[in-house]
């Protein structure tokens, strides 16, 4: 892929996840949305147009490029010692849940007893454990993939099930908005394998909605969990009675 094309392909990102169309970028170019839609497909978008985009939408060029080269290189996974620096702070852990969820600096502060300078002194913290980049004007750039998840023994999840589990399920899912199902079966291997993959797919689509709902402002989107499990099993009751 040519620096151009990752060029566009990260405008076109950006203007995803900031909620922007092609009809704002026509605005700021002062040309036809038709016209846009060309030059965002194609490697003819010239250097003062490619300011101009990126500078509404908060990057300067230099920095947009920096986007685009470092697309390919985030991070899929923190090590074990990284999670632990995680889990061994608080104060740390909020504002890098914040950070992964595309707050800004003000809406972490608007939100938790945080001062200012705690705060910055966090995400210069998650800056060296290279989660995320901290720009100019503390604009946070996250530094991972899409796919970005924590270690499957690791840390992280050792805290959920340790402090998180119980208290997500202390709930009667009574809400509209909540849900809770359990059903039992005797599947087959191959069975078990097709559930397994729609389970993946559900939560890749999990992750694209909550992708989606970046272009909404922080008010009106809402802290949501989901929680996926399929493991061979059946009552301890009912194990104690097996010959």
């Amino acid at each position: 892929m040519s620096e151009v094309s990752q060029l566009l392909t990260t405008i076109k990102r950006q203007l995803k996840l900031q909620g922007k169309t092609y009809r704002d970028v026509a605005a700021v170019l002062d040309l036809s949305e038709a016209s846009v839609k060309r030059l965002l497909t194609s490697d003819t978008l010239g250097v003062d147009r490619l300011v101009q985009v990126s500078n509404m939408l908060g990057f300067t060029l230099a920095e947009l490029a920096q986007e685009a080269a470092v697309t390919e290189s985030r991070l899929r996974t923190l090590t074990d010692a990284q999670e632990r620096e995680l889990v061994s702070d608080t104060k740390l852990m909020v504002v890098a849940v914040c950070a992964l969820n595309h707050w800004t600096m003000a809406d972490i502060l608007a939100v938790y007893r945080l001062t200012e300078a705690e705060c910055l002194q966090k995400l210069l913290h998650l800056d060296r454990l290279h989660l995320i980049a901290l720009m100019p004007g503390n604009r946070i750039r996250l530094n991972v993939a899409r796919d970005f998840d924590w270690l499957p023994d690791g840390p992280i999840r050792l805290f959920f099930r340790t402090q998180g589990l119980d208290d997500f399920l202390d709930s009667r899912f009574e809400q509209s908005d909540e849900a809770l199902s359990f059903a039992h079966g005797m599947l087959t291997e191959s069975a078990l394998a097709r559930m397994q993959a729609e389970l993946r797919q559900l939560r890749a689509r999990f992750a694209e909605l909550h992708e989606e709902s970046l272009a909404s402002p922080l008010p009106k989107r809402r802290g949501s969990g989901l929680l996926l499990a399929l493991r061979e099993w059946e009552p301890a009751g009912f194990t104690a009675l097996r010959r």
